[in-house]
């Protein structure tokens, strides 16, 4: 019988589960680990007290953000949660003030409610679509009329968020985006991007990110995401703004002092990983349309625009996420659980072609061992969780 389910996994051309000595892990983008020329930067970084504003590394990786995003000024800060708490805190000053979001958002949903606990700043939600938009119309009328100031908390600021996570890693068009801040503009109010993966989407929609920005009155960037840097973020804004932003960075603790050694690291994830995005989206793809042939799988392939999959397991099937996660798990392929039939997965530039189609045959004989109808069953489901 062992001979036989060894013999099994060779057909697939993987390893069985007591003989994996790889690991894909698709968790997140966050998981990378720094190569040896990321990690020669942070070690010959020039170094100085950043919370002094002398640290010659920060500034040049602030510089080039600025540059980029086609902005007066940016600021490092330790995480991307710091980085929209620290902006919605500056545009909304007065506490009670209210910031219409996505109801899917980052912000709303996965940052600890802090621009509520910390900065007393009201979210109303707008339904996010399945395209990570929200609907013009509404967002407007969500806006507050100022005459009932007396009992409604005051409108100070929109937020999108690009791309967007929870949709599949969706982007958001110029177009779009320029509607959003016509509509800020209009009634008095700024408009924030959360832009964790922004490099993401401006590859995946080929417009350069200060277009892509253009209309907003500050951005958060993620570099420890797609880019692969080990820490950080950044902001970017006008020079008022940032300097409002320092000041609260050091209020939440986030100023640090020879931060230079992360932003070097930054820098080169800016500078050389960029142009590795369109190949993990290639990746996403590939892995996308090949999940979504295996049966019992459904993934939505038109949705998967940047480098995030997720993948719906039939209900009627004899597989639940949580035993495909260990079973995955088994042979080396780490995901992440959205849900008792759904699962996400997030491909970076660590992950190769190799690992794409190692990762789909795991799926495919765990989803036979998973079939009543399989022959040899006794055999072939010994040591899984099915």
């Amino acid at each position: 019988m062992v001979a036989e389910k060894q013999h099994f996994f060779s057909c697939l051309d993987i390893p069985p589960p007591n003989m994996v000595t790889r690991t894909v892990d698709l968790r997140s983008d966050t998981v990378t680990k720094p190569c040896e020329a990321m990690r020669a930067a942070m070690a010959n970084a020039e170094v100085d007290d950043n919370v002094l504003g002398n640290d010659p590394s920060a500034l040049r990786l602030e510089t080039e953000m600025a540059r980029i995003t086609g902005k007066e000024a940016a600021l490092f800060v330790p995480s991307g949660t710091m980085g929209n708490l620290i902006s919605v805190l500056v545009h909304c000053d007065v506490r009670g003030s209210e910031v219409i979001l996505g109801d899917n958002s980052h912000i709303h949903i996965y940052e600890n409610g802090g621009i509520a606990t910390i900065g007393g700043v009201h979210p109303r939600t707008v339904k996010n679509n399945e395209d990570g938009t929200m609907d013009i119309d509404v967002i407007e009328a969500k806006i507050r009329d100022p005459r009932g100031q007396l009992v409604y908390p005051t409108t100070r600021l929109i937020c999108l968020e690009n791309s967007h996570a929870n949709t599949g890693g969706r982007c958001l068009s110029v177009e779009y985006t320029d509607q959003v801040g016509e509509l800020a503009k209009k009634h008095g109010l700024k408009l924030h991007i959360d832009g964790a993966r922004i490099f993401n989407a401006s590859v995946a929609l080929g417009v350069p990110v200060h277009r892509l920005v253009q209309a907003a009155d500050s951005v958060s960037i993620c570099l420890s995401k797609g880019l692969g840097a080990p820490v950080g973020s950044v902001i970017v804004g006008s020079e008022s703004f940032i300097s409002k932003a320092k000041i609260l960075r050091k209020a939440l603790g986030g100023g640090m002092r020879q931060v230079g050694i992360l932003c070097s690291a930054a820098l080169f994830a800016v500078q050389n990983n960029v142009a590795k995005l369109e190949n993990d989206h290639k990746n996403a793809k590939t892995l996308a349309v090949g999940l979504n042939e295996i049966n019992g799988l459904k993934v939505n392939v038109s949705t998967v625009e940047t480098n995030i999959i997720y993948v719906d397991l039939e209900e009627s099937s004899n597989l639940t996420a949580e035993k495909l996660y260990k079973n995955l798990q088994q042979h080396g392929v780490v995901v992440m659980l959205e849900g008792p039939y759904s699962i996400r997965i997030v491909i970076h530039h660590q992950i190769s072609e190799t690992d794409v189609q190692y990762t789909l045959s795991c799926f495919k004989v765990i989803k036979l061992f998973a079939c009543k109808s399989c022959p040899s069953l006794s055999v072939r489901t010994q040591g899984f969780m099915i």
